[in-house]
């Protein structure tokens, strides 16, 4: 953290460096690099004019190349990208070179796209590729042979190696590509897509810059090591960045990824204060609107979204999210692939589409859309949750316990992957395993409060009635505590079982209190008087309690009940150590 603080100690250099590198990425055409070197180079303080950097100097090759190089970027910019490359052949500069290069990958690219959504439409699974891209990489390989390529031309070949599925070349050469241009966003954001988890990231041999603070801080948040990415951009914001809009953002996607939807709520309301007419991640903040269930704003912000540009990606998954909440589905999905149109690789589209054909019952839809995201991005969790789900629907035991393992690995702490692979398990008759992923879900902590009702259940099932009465005793607890409004069936369950546990270990008291509370529930009431009137009977018979009581019988009663607050025993944790077999 030390050696960190060093590296983002000196603001005014570090100003001028964004300032350099964003004339030199739009230079080449490289926006999003520009925009993002541009938003925090805007946080910082501003520089006197006598240390603005100047523009990149022109070298002998720049100045021959200049005039097709002017006429080929302003073709690029209005992207007519085979006219520019034409007008670059034979050009000798690194930046005419560059641009030639990622014209021709960009043109493919965009008659990759509008093949896919032009003849297959959002859902099919076509074998559309982009043509470009084998020429390209032996061209780029024969320069990198002869080390020809600098930071920005190494960028464009991992991308190319990417695009072919050469994951292994492509790593390597953007991690030799931030060693040879530190600054470019672009690179560090292509690393991410490659590394899968922490191991990985230990092993790559990274420039000490203090860009890689914010590599570091967004990996983090990419591999849900969400309490690291909140630190590293804390102390980012407190080295001299708390004005930047992009780590506001970031901060409020990682509480979004833990569910702190209070948090990230305010965060995000915080954020369009300061920069109003900004649209992307409001489709995360839509999200957690959603998830609330706050119709009106949700209903606002598309509306605004809609204003400021409706044929943005964030703005049709917001729009969808609205319908939604609305149960208008159809719609919807409508607006999802309307999103997919614009950019066939929007994760979040893919995810959100794949939602919505679960709730219309449209299964290989909604498995092609899920599909879709999981090969845009392996570790988008919801995507192997949701085919987890279609495959539960579908009665496919074997293939949702696949599913689901592959959404708990990326989501360890996750309760709702737990319980859905102990569903799995005990549907396979596998209970051990069943039960160590209930008690696992509610050690993490319980988000559904269903994993101690499902344990005890189980136990119920095994005969295990010491062990079931201990969940249900817990579970209660646990309600009453957080102060819900007791309402769920599973509340009214756990008094019933209580009731009778209490009166089979003949402990009078318990089971009155017990029999009584269950007079709140319709469903149990007449149990509960029926067992209630037992009890007067074998009272008033003065029957006392056995010598043969199980030697541990847990007593109970809630702070509403009773003023005594007697502890129970803690159910000792199961063996843990292989949750995900």
């Amino acid at each position: 953290m030390a050696a960190a603080s060093g590296l983002l100690s000196d603001l005014r250099e570090i100003k001028k460096q964004l300032l350099s590198v964003s004339w030199l990425c739009r230079e080449r055409g490289l926006m999003h690099s520009v925009k993002w070197a541009s938003e925090l180079a805007f946080s910082l303080e501003s520089l006197p004019i006598n240390e603005l950097p100047s523009s990149s100097e022109l070298t002998e090759e720049d100045a021959q190349d200049l005039d097709a190089y002017t006429l080929a970027k302003s073709y690029f910019d209005l992207k007519e990208y085979d006219r520019a490359a034409y007008f670059l052949r034979g050009c000798k500069s690194q930046k005419a070179y560059f641009l030639y290069m990622y014209s021709r990958y960009l043109s493919g690219e965009k008659k990759k796209d509008d093949e896919t959504v032009d003849s297959l439409g959002p859902l099919e699974k076509g074998q559309v590729k982009n043509e470009a891209l084998r020429e390209l990489r032996v061209e780029l390989s024969k320069k990198h042979k002869s080390r020809e390529l600098d930071g920005f031309g190494l960028y464009l070949y991992g991308v190319v190696l990417r695009k072919l599925d050469l994951a292994k070349e492509a790593l390597d050469v953007f991690v030799e590509a931030t060693h040879v241009l530190p600054l470019h966003w672009g690179t560090w954001l292509e690393l991410c897509n490659l590394i899968t988890d922490k191991e990985m990231l230990k092993f790559l041999s990274l420039p000490d810059s203090w860009i890689k603070e914010f590599f570091l801080a967004h990996i983090y948040t990419e591999l849900q090591l969400i309490e690291e990415a909140l630190q590293k951009y804390q102390s980012l914001i407190d080295a001299g960045f708390s004005k930047s809009t992009y780590i506001i953002s970031q901060i409020a996607v990682a509480y979004h990824n833990i569910r702190d939807i209070d948090k990230a709520l305010s965060i995000f309301n915080e954020l369009r204060k300061q920069d109003p007419y900004r649209i992307e991640n409001m489709d995360t903040f839509s999200n957690l609107l959603y998830v609330r269930g706050l119709k009106p704003e949700l209903s606002y912000l598309a509306h605004n979204l809609c204003d400021i540009d409706k044929y943005r990606v964030e703005t049709c998954c917001v729009i969808g999210n609205y319908y939604s909440l609305r149960s208008q589905h159809e719609k919807a999905a409508l607006y999802f692939q309307r999103a997919l149109k614009l950019n066939p690789r929007y994760l979040g589209a893919w995810t959100l589409m794949g939602h919505e054909y679960m709730e219309m019952k449209n299964t290989s839809a909604a498995i092609q859309a899920y599909r879709h995201a999981i090969e845009v991005n392996k570790r988008d969790y919801r995507a192997w949750y949701g085919l987890g789900q279609t495959y539960e629907i579908l009665k496919m035991p074997f293939y949702c316990l696949y599913y689901y393992r592959r959404a708990h690995q990326l989501r360890p702490n996750d309760s709702r992957m737990l319980v859905a692979l102990g569903e799995c398990y005990e549907k396979l008759n596998q209970l051990v395993e069943a039960k160590k992923c209930y008690w696992r879900a509610y050690a993490v902590g319980d988000v559904e409060k269903m994993a101690l009702v499902k344990l005890a259940k189980l136990h119920e099932q095994l005969n295990e009635s010491e062990q079931a009465a201990q969940c249900y005793i817990k579970y209660i607890q646990d309600i009453y505590s957080c102060g819900e409004i007791v309402e769920h069936q599973e509340v009214s369950t756990a008094f019933r079982y209580l009731a009778q546990y209490y009166f089979k270990c003949k402990l009078w008291d318990e089971a009155s209190a017990c029999a009584q509370k269950c007079f709140n529930f319709n469903d149990t009431r007449e149990e509960g008087k029926a067992l209630l009137r037992q009890i007067i009977q074998l009272r008033n018979q003065n029957e006392s309690p056995s010598a043969d009581l199980p030697p541990t019988a847990p007593f109970f009663l809630p702070q509403s009940l009773s003023a005594s607050n007697t502890p129970t025993r803690r159910v000792s944790p199961l063996n843990l150590s292989s949750v995900t077999p």
